[in-house]
C-alpha cells in the first residue's frame, strides 16, 4: 500500500507535463515564471531604494556639516 502511495504523486507529475506541452500550458509556465521574477524583483527593489534613501541622507548630512566647516571625513 504505502508503494502505491509514493506513486500517486509522481503520475500527478507526469500528467502536468502533458498539460505544460501545450502551447496554453508554456504560456501559464511563462507566466509564473516572469511573476516570481516580478516578485522576487520587487522585494529587491524595496531593499535597494531603503539603502539609497539612507546613503542620500548620510550624504546630505555631511555636505550640510561641511557648510559649518564640520569635516568628518579627513
Amino acid at each position: 500500500m504505502s508503494a502505491l502511495a509514493s506513486v500517486v504523486p509522481s503520475l500527478a507529475l507526469l500528467q502536468l507535463g502533458g498539460l505544460l506541452s501545450q502551447p496554453l500550458g508554456q504560456a501559464l509556465a511563462v507566466i509564473v515564471g516572469v511573476g516570481i521574477v516580478v516578485l522576487v524583483g520587487r522585494i529587491a527593489l524595496k531593499i535597494a531604494w531603503r539603502l539609497v534613501t539612507i546613503a542620500a541622507l548620510v550624504v546630505g548630512g555631511l555636505l550640510v556639516l561641511s557648510f559649518f566647516g564640520i569635516n568628518l571625513l579627513g
